[in-house]
C-alpha cells in the first residue's frame, strides 16, 4: 500500500540553514551528553560508585546495566514527546528535550561517590540516566524531522544525516575531552577529572538552545496543522494501527548498526586497553579519530541514498558489514598498535555508517506528517534498546565463552543481528520515488511508502 503524497512546501534557503544547523548542534549536545556516560561507564564508574571491595567485572556489568536502563527509557522518551511532537510541533518539543539533557549531565557531574552517600550514589545514578533516556528518546526523531522537513524532498536523505551526524559528532566532543583528563593521574582522575567533561555540558547546552529558539516550525507540519490534519487522538496507538510492517521492518533495520555504534563507543575502548597494547587515553582517540571520519561518511552514504534509492545504499551496508567484522576484531585483538588503530576505521566509517547513513530518510519517509514524530521516534528508540542497549552487556557475555577466539562469538552475534537489519530492509518498499535521471531533479515530490 502506498500513503498519498504528503504535502510539502519549500522553504527559504535561510530557514532551511538554520534549521540543519540547529538539529546538528542540538544533537551533537544530546549525544555528548548521553555519550559521556556510556564512555565513563567503563573507566571510572565502577571505582566510585560502587562498594571498593566489589568485583571489577561485577562493577563493570552493574555499570553497563544502568548504562542499558537509559537505552530502555528512550522509547518511552520517544512515544512522549513523539506525542507531543506530532500533536503541537517539533521546535518547542526539542527545546525541552536539550535543557534536559543538559541539566542530568551537570548533575551527574555533581554526583557524590559511593564513599561519601552509600548505595544512595547507584540509585540517583539510574534515575539520571532513565531522565537522559528518556531525552534523548524524543531528540533523535525531532531533530532528523526537523533537518528533513526544511528542505526539498530530493535532498532529505542527506538532510537527514545531518542531524544524525550529531551522534558521533557528540562522540568525538566526550571522547576527546574525557580522553585529555584521562591523562591525568589515576587518583586525580577519579577525584574530580572525569567530572569537568560532565559540568561542560552546562556551556554546549547554551550554545544548542540558542540556535533552536531562532529556527522556524518544520513547514511539513504548519502545513498539516493549516490543513487542519493533526490528529486529536493518541499518535501512537494510530501508528500501531496504520503502519504496524513499517514499525516493525523500522526497529529492526536500526538495531544492527547501532550494536555496532554502541560496541565501539562503550565496550571496545576498555576492551583494547586491557588487552595491555594501547593505553587507555590512546585508545579515546582512536575512537575519537574514527568518529571524525565517521562524521563524513555518515552524509556520504545518506548522499548515495539521495541518487540511488534507501534500499540498495542500507542492503550494501549489510553485506559489507558481514564481510568486515571478523577481520575488525582481528584488528583489534592484534599485538600491534597501528593496526588497532585501523579497527576503530573500520568499524566506524565503515561497517557502521555504510548502513546507518540513509536511516533518517528511511524512517521518516515510512510515515505521514501527523504521525511521523512517533513513527520514527517508536521505531529507532526501540532499534536502539535492541541494539545499542544490549551490546556492552551481550559482549561482555559473548567475550566470556570463550569458543577458540576471543571476540568470534561476537562477531557471529553481529552477523545475526545485521542479517535481520537486512532483511527488514529488503522486505520494506524503496521509499525514494525515482526520476529518469539516477540522482531526483530538485522540485520532484516524493510519496510515502508504508
Amino acid at each position: 500500500m502506498h500513503l498519498p503524497h504528503t504535502a510539502h512546501t519549500d522553504p527559504s534557503p535561510k530557514d532551511s540553514r538554520r534549521a540543519l544547523v540547529s538539529s546538528f548542534l542540538g544533537s551533537t549536545v544530546e549525544y555528548y551528553d548521553f555519550l559521556l556516560y556510556g564512555a565513563a561507564a567503563g573507566l571510572v564508574f565502577p571505582a566510585l560508585f560502587f562498594p571498593e571491595t566489589m568485583d571489577p567485572v561485577l562493577g563493570s556489568t552493574l555499570s553497563f546495566i544502568i548504562l542499558l536502563a537509559g537505552y530502555i527509557s528512550r522509547p518511552i522518551g520517544g512515544i512522549l514527546f513523539g506525542h507531543f511532537g506530532d500533536k503541537f510541533g517539533r521546535k518547542n518539543i526539542l527545546v525541552i528535550t536539550l535543557m534536559m539533557m543538559g541539566l542530568v549531565s551537570v548533575a551527574i557531574g555533581l554526583m557524590p561517590t559511593y564513599e561519601t552517600i552509600g548505595v544512595a550514589a547507584p540509585l540517583i545514578l539510574v534515575a539520571l540516566r532513565v531522565i537522559q533516556g528518556l531525552a534523548v528518546g524524543g531528540e533523535w526523531a525531532g531533530a532528523t524531522l526537523m533537518a528533513a522537513e526544511h528542505v526539498k524532498q530530493d535532498r532529505r536523505g542527506l538532510a537527514a544525516s545531518i542531524a544524525v551526524t550529531g551522534g558521533p559528532t557528540g562522540s568525538v566532543l566526550a571522547t576527546l575531552i574525557l580522553a585529555l583528563f584521562a591523562g591525568l593521574p589515576d587518583e586525580e582522575f577519579l577525584s574530580w577529572g572525569w567530572r569537568v567533561p560532565f559540568l561542560l555540558s552546562a556551556a554546549l547546552v547554551i550554545v544548542g538552545l540558542f540556535m533552536r529558539y531562532r529556527v522556524t516550525e518544520s513547514p511539513d507540519f504548519a502545513k498539516a496543522r493549516a490543513a487542519g490534519e493533526v490528529h486529536t487522538g493518541t499518535p501512537i496507538l494510530r501508528v500501531l494501527e496504520k503502519y504496524p510492517a513499517s514499525t516493525v521492518y523500522g526497529i529492526l533495520a536500526t538495531a544492527g548498526p547501532l550494536f555496532m555504534q554502541a560496541l565501539l563507543a562503550v565496550w571496545v575502548v576498555p576492551y583494547v586497553a586491557a588487552q595491555g597494547v594501547v593505553p587507555r587515553q590512546d585508545a579515546l582517540y582512536m575512537l575519537t579519530f574514527s568518529s571524525v571520519v565517521h562524521i563524513f561518511a555518515i552524509p556520504f552514504f545518506a548522499w548515495l541514498s539521495d541518487r540511488y534509492g534507501r534500499r540498495p545504499i542500507m542492503l550494501a551496508g549489510g553485506l559489507v558489514s558481514v564481510v568486515l567484522v571478523f577481520p575488525m576484531f582481528a584488528l583489534f585483538n592484534s599485538d600491534s598498535y597501528w593496526l588497532v588503530a585501523i579497527g576503530f576505521l573500520v568499524g566506524n566509517p565503515i561497517i557502521q555508517a555504510s548502513m546507518y547513513g540513509p536511516i533518517g530518510a528511511f524512517l521518516a519517509e515510512k510515515f505521514e506528517t501527523q504521525d511521523r514524530y512517533t513513527g520514527v521516534s517508536l521505531t529507532f528508540q526501540f532499534g536502539s534498546v535492541l541494539g545499542a542497549g544490549t551490546a556492552p552487556l551481550m559482549a561482555n557475555w559473548l567475550v566470556g565463552l570463550g569458543n577458540g577466539g576471543r571476540t568470534d562469538n561476537i562477531a557471529w552475534y553481529f552477523i545475526g543481528l545485521i542479517a535481520l537489519s537486512a532483511l527488514a530492509v529488503f522486505l520494506s518498499k524503496e521509499t525514494l520515488v525515482r526520476t529518469s535521471r539516477p540522482a531526483p531533479r530538485p522540485g520532484t515530490r516524493e510519496s510515502v511508502s508504508p
